[in-house]
């Protein structure tokens, strides 16, 4: 058998094996990767605050990880403020939008020729026979309850990643007596801190801007709860592609439901979408260049991988993940091809 030919072999039977490992194991690793990428954050916006002009001359260094943790776990405490209180001014009005969709609903089925026009009654009773309330309930359950669950079991690794850091270089440095090998691994650890990092805080920083420009836009329509979309989108804007239409549905979705006027909804669709596309297709280039030197057909086969694997977590790691892929491929010979075809423009 050609040696090329086994070794292809070889290598698909092992990334199937990895891929059946990391999908049944998707509990265990995806709160591990989450709270890594939670200490690029931190450790990002630590070193950022000590080079503040101000603030970096009366902050030690080693204050900077526990200041930084403390400013994102407040950032992250005021987003679940804003969701709760949200949630709790939507069930506030719910008989308001009820109303506002069901006069909606009759104006199509007016201009549709339908002889009889819907009622809620109606649409419960057509819609609810399908559901199983019991069901849905246990699930809606089942799926905070996992959530809250993946958050502490996050913070928890965060605080012992934080611990080791400290150590990791040395850690590195004594892992083989071979200079060569502790060279490469290093350089290897060197340029996905440096890749990862750049990314993360590049796309914090758009996707603030894509969340102010969406919250000015979503104001001056009128559509209600507009920091919280804000928030959202900024958040989507995290996942390639899927991100930005998301971004766009879900407040035209809403404010349809608030204004009943399609025509509002088509000014708001027409307004995210242009927001979305400026944004996405000049200043998003612009600032992260080739930070990643990623294929956008790869970006998409990732997201679309990822996904299949670990559900939503997986859209959200998907790029970092292939970047980290990308750069260990490229430090050896036999997978360094596989490097070259998913990067941008074969320079790696």
């Amino acid at each position: 058998m050609n040696a090329r030919f086994q070794a292809t072999v070889y290598g698909t039977f092992f990334a199937l094996a990895i891929g059946w490992v990391l999908y049944i194991g998707k509990g265990v690793f995806v709160p591990i990767v989450f709270s890594v990428l939670v200490v690029y954050v931190i450790v990002g916006l630590a070193r950022m605050l000590v080079r503040l002009p101000l603030v970096g001359r009366f902050l030690p260094p080693r204050i900077g990880y526990p200041v930084s943790a403390l400013v994102i776990a407040l950032s992250l405490a005021g987003i679940a403020s804003l969701v709760a209180g949200s949630i709790g001014n939507v069930s506030a009005l719910a008989p308001k939008y009820a109303a506002s969709m069901l006069n909606a609903i009759q104006s199509v089925a007016e201009r549709l020729g339908v002889e009889l026009a819907p009622t809620w009654a109606t649409l419960r009773q057509d819609v609810l026979a399908q559901i199983n309330t019991q069901r849905l309930i246990g699930s809606t359950v089942v799926s905070v309850s996992a959530i809250v669950s993946t958050l502490v079991v996050v913070l928890l690794y965060v605080a012992f990643l934080l611990i080791e850091q400290r150590t990791f270089s040395t850690k590195i440095a004594k892992i083989s007596s071979d200079p060569q090998n502790v060279g490469q691994i290093q350089g290897i650890v060197t340029q996905i801190n440096a890749r990862i990092g750049a990314y993360l805080a590049l796309k914090t920083v758009v996707s603030v801007i894509q969340g102010l420009v969406s919250w000015a836009v979503l104001e001056f329509v009128g559509v209600e709860f507009a920091a919280f979309w804000a928030v959202l989108i900024g958040m989507l804007n995290y996942v390639p592609y899927l991100g930005s239409v998301l971004g766009v549905l879900f407040p035209v979705a809403f404010a349809t439901m608030q204004f009943a006027d399609f025509g509002i909804a088509l000014v708001v669709l027409l307004s995210l979408s242009a927001t979305q596309f400026v944004i996405g297709f000049f200043l998003d280039p612009y600032l992260m260049g080739n930070s990643l030197n990623l294929s956008p057909f790869v970006i998409l086969v990732s997201l679309a991988v990822w996904s299949a694997l670990w559900g939503i977590p997986g859209a959200f790691l998907a790029v970092p993940i292939t970047a980290c892929l990308v750069l260990v491929f490229a430090e050896f010979p036999g997978t360094r091809p596989i490097a070259i075809l998913l990067s941008r423009n074969g320079e790696i």
